[in-house]
C-alpha cells in the first residue's frame, strides 16, 4: 500500500437512521485521477468530508498520504486541497486578494503568498481580472479562482467534489486542462462527478457508489466491458413504447424507457441480436422514428448499476456551506503569532 495516496477501510457514517456510508473501502494510487460516481444522495460528499478531515467516521478508518484523517487531521490539512461544487471565495475581495489571503492562512510569508497568487492567476487565465472584485466575475471565473485557492498550498492530494457542476462547456474544458496539468506534475486527484464524460476523460479508475455502498470499481473500459453487449437505442413512434419494450425484453435487457419522449435503450448481445430485435419490432408493426446501435458508454454503466441516469444537481447550497468547509480545512493551521488562522 506504499504507493497508495488514499486508503479507505470499511468506513461507516450515519445521520440518524440514514446510512450515508455503509462500509466503503477503496484505495487510490499516487499520481492518478480517481473518479467517484453516484446519484445525488449516494454518499459521495460524505466520503469527501471524511477524507478532508471535516467529518469523523462512525466506524472504519481512512488515511491520506499515510495520515489518519482523525488522529492526524491537523498535520494532514497542510498537504491536501479541497474544491467543491460551489465557489468558496470572498465576493468583496479581488481575485488576487483571495489567493494572497489563502496563502497567508497556509503560513506562507507575504512575498511567497503574493508570488503564488500571481502565478496561479496566470495559470487559470485570470491575470487580467486579478484586481477586480470577485462579485464581478462570471460563474466559470469564480470556479477557476476557487480551484486556484485549493492549489495555493501546493497540495499532494486534491479532492474535488463535483467542481464543474453548472459550468458552461468551455469553462468545464478549461478546468479539465488544469486538472490534467496537476496530475502530470505528480499530484493525486479524487474527483466526484455526475458528468460521465468528465470521468471517462480524466479518471484512470472509477468507483460507483450508491446508497452509501461501493457497487462497482474498475477502469472506464473495464466497467463498460461488464455490460456484456452493445446498446440499442431508439425512439418509438405512435405511442407503442410498451410493445417495443416487451419485444426488446426477449432479445436483450432493457435499461431505460421514457414515455414522454418514446425513447428506449437496451443492452443486446451484439449486432446479430440487435438485428433480430429490430426485425421483430418491424414485424409487429411498431414504428421506429430513429435508432442507434453503439458500444456502451459510462452513462449506460451508471444506469445499469444504479437504475437511474446520471443527472447533475445544480441546487445552490445554503449560506456559508462551502465557506464553512474551507474554514474547517484551514482551521487547524496556526499563524506566525500562534493564533488560529482566520
Amino acid at each position: 500500500m506504499d504507493s497508495m495516496a488514499i486508503v479507505v477501510e470499511s468506513v461507516h457514517k450515519a445521520y440518524g437512521g440514514i446510512r450515508a456510508l455503509d462500509g466503503v473501502s477503496l484505495a487510490i494510487e499516487e499520481g492518478t485521477v480517481f473518479g467517484l460516481l453516484g446519484p445525488n444522495g449516494a454518499g459521495k460528499t460524505t466520503l469527501v468530508r471524511v477524507l478532508t478531515t471535516l467529518l469523523k467516521p462512525d466506524r472504519g478508518r481512512a488515511t491520506v498520504l499515510g495520515c489518519d484523517t482523525v488522529r492526524d487531521a491537523v498535520a494532514l490539512r497542510s498537504r491536501i486541497g479541497l474544491a467543491g461544487q460551489y465557489a468558496a471565495v470572498d465576493q468583496t475581495l479581488t481575485g488576487y486578494e483571495n489567493l494572497e489571503m489563502v496563502g497567508r492562512l497556509y503560513n506562507l510569508g507575504a512575498a511567497e503568498a503574493r508570488r503564488r497568487a500571481e502565478d496561479l492567476l496566470e495559470r487559470i487565465d485570470l491575470a487580467e481580472a486579478a484586481h477586480r472584485p470577485v462579485r464581478t466575475y462570471s460563474g466559470g471565473m469564480q470556479r477557476r479562482l476557487d480551484l486556484a485557492a485549493g492549489l495555493v498550498g501546493r497540495p499532494e492530494v486534491l479532492v474535488m467534489d463535483e467542481p464543474t457542476t453548472g459550468l458552461d462547456p468551455r469553462s468545464r474544458i478549461e478546468l479539465w486542462k488544469i486538472m490534467e496539468e496537476m496530475v502530470s506534475g505528480g499530484a493525486t486527484l479524487l474527483l466526484t462527478t455526475q458528468y460521465l464524460e468528465e470521468a471517462d476523460r480524466l479518471a484512470s479508475r472509477i468507483a460507483v457508489i450508491d446508497s452509501g455502498r461501493l457497487i462497482s470499481e474498475g477502469t472506464p473500459d473495464e466497467l463498460k466491458s461488464r455490460m456484456h453487449g452493445d446498446v440499442l437505442e431508439m425512439t418509438i413512434a405512435d405511442g407503442e413504447l410498451g410493445k417495443a419494450e416487451e419485444i426488446l425484453g426477449r432479445h436483450g435487457k432493457s435499461l431505460e424507457a421514457d414515455p414522454a419522449t418514446g425513447r428506449v435503450r437496451a443492452t443486446v448481445a451484439g449486432t446479430s441480436e440487435a438485428l433480430s430485435a429490430l426485425r421483430a419490432i418491424d414485424e409487429s408493426g411498431v414504428g421506429i422514428a430513429d435508432l442507434q446501435l453503439r458500444h456502451p458508454s459510462l452513462d449506460d454503466v451508471f444506469l445499469a448499476l444504479t437504475g437511474r441516469p446520471a443527472e447533475a444537481d445544480d441546487t445552490r447550497p445554503g449560506p456559508g456551506r462551502r465557506r464553512g468547509a474551507l474554514a474547517g480545512m484551514l482551521g487547524g493551521r496556526r499563524n506566525r503569532n500562534g493564533g488560529k488562522g482566520r
